[in-house]
């Protein structure tokens, strides 16, 4: 089956089923807002599963305010990372990643992190343009599951992928000097 065929055909599935989601239970519900966000995961990675993006853009290189995570801690990713605990997301992420101290498989790790952040990205902003829709058309009150479920889902985890990102670089530059022994 060629990739943009299955691309496509993905796509049309997610389409039609959050159509048939939307007439049944409304653009405003919860049920429409966390099929949305679940469709649109499995979309995307099967996009970016698909193409495997480079995703070498300097966009995902960290800022210096960014270097120590303050911002982060601030907006609460230590919390959210605990949640992740909570809920099993970290243990069912090890297995299926399992984190090794080897020089690729922390490249790996990090263009994981750059994966993810893309992902969610996207997703992210495609909520977005339909809570502003669903705000408009509804009233804001209607469109509170797609904003929550929106920052729950997708903007919170590229906050931890951004936090993440630089410690991984500096564990990779680590590892990178004792093997050329400076």
């Amino acid at each position: 089956m060629s990739k943009y065929f299955r691309v496509c055909f993905v796509l049309t599935f997610v389409v039609i089923l959050l159509a048939a989601v939307a007439l049944w239970q409304g653009l405003h519900s919860f049920v429409f807002a966390w099929v949305l966000n679940l469709m649109l995961m499995m979309s995307v990675l099967e996009f970016t599963q698909t193409f495997k993006p480079k995703l070498i853009s300097t966009y995902y290189n960290s800022r210096k305010w960014e270097a120590e995570g303050n911002i982060y801690k601030w907006f609460g990713v230590h919390g959210f990372r605990k949640v992740l605990v909570w809920v099993g997301w970290e243990k069912l992420n090890k297995a299926s990643n399992p984190v090794k101290k080897s020089l690729e498989a922390l490249k790996h790790l990090e263009y994981s992190t750059r994966k993810s952040e893309f992902e969610h990205s996207i997703i992210f902003f495609i909520v977005l343009v339909l809570t502003l829709f669903v705000g408009f058309y509804y009233g804001f009150k209607q469109s509170l599951w797609l904003l929550m479920l929106n920052v729950l889902l997708n903007a919170y985890p590229v906050v931890v992928q951004r936090y993440n990102r630089p410690r991984l670089r500096k564990a990779i530059n680590k590892i990178k000097g004792f093997s050329t022994g400076t």
